[in-house]
């Protein structure tokens, strides 16, 4: 039963490694492009934000 153990640690520990091993690849074109986009929307995101804060402020203003 020791050894099953050792044998399943074993096999899961170099699973673990080949897949981190095989993610450390050069970033192709495609996911230049999704960073891109990410960084994008991310910006757009806040400049909303900004700009729902200002809504707020107007309104807060008239209210009174």
């Amino acid at each position: 039963m020791n050894k099953f153990i050792q044998g399943v640690i074993s096999v899961l520990a170099m699973i673990v490694l080949t897949a981190g091993l095989s993610g450390c690849t050069k970033e192709g074109p495609v996911e230049k492009a999704g960073k891109k986009i990410d960084q994008t929307v991310e910006k757009a995101g806040e400049h909303i934000e900004k700009a729902g804060e200002k809504v707020q402020d107007v309104a807060k203003g008239i209210k009174k």
